[in-house]
């Protein structure tokens, strides 16, 4: 899908909102635009409602359409990201960094010290984003992604200390 060249991400039309269950339709949405196999509703909905998750949602546009999401969750003094996603309309605007940096936030008013995530090794783009935001590696997961039709591909492993 080409981005349309007339769209931009108006501060003024974009809000970085608390991803209550209620939320969890769009959410399931855009993942299965995004990855494959995608969550199913039902699984997105009992992520959110677990006492220890915290999720945001990106609204945007004139519209107030959702943009993107993360979804992480806190234990003790640390902090997992355990999906990222920007609809394709809405990528390469800058929406994946300001959604990280609101969970960013958000885990150091819990006083976390760390937040992790794990990316695919082919995905440049991500990879990218992480490490403009000074996330390191600190550890590999062997052929962690399975495609179907496809060869398992790395996990690696990265942090951001605060």
């Amino acid at each position: 899908m080409d981005q349309d060249p007339q769209l931009q991400l108006d501060p003024r039309h974009l809000s970085l909102l608390w991803a209550s269950p209620d939320r969890a339709a769009d959410v399931a949405r855009m993942h299965a635009e995004l990855f494959t196999p995608p969550w199913d509703q039902p699984s997105i909905l009992k992520m959110l409602e677990h006492p220890a998750a915290a999720a945001l949602i990106a609204v945007a546009g004139s519209k107030r359409e959702p943009a993107g999401f993360i979804m992480a969750q806190l234990a003790d003094d640390e902090a997992e990201i355990l999906s990222v996603g920007v609809a394709l309309k809405w990528q390469r605007l800058g929406l994946g960094a300001r959604l990280i940096e609101g969970l960013v936030r958000a885990a150091r008013r819990a006083e976390a010290r760390r937040l992790f995530l794990e990316v695919s090794t082919d995905n440049s783009a991500a990879l990218r984003l992480y490490e403009k935001l000074d996330f390191r590696r600190v550890g590999i997961r062997p052929k962690y992604y399975k495609v179907p039709g496809k060869d398992a591909v790395d996990a690696l492993i990265l942090a951001l200390e605060f």
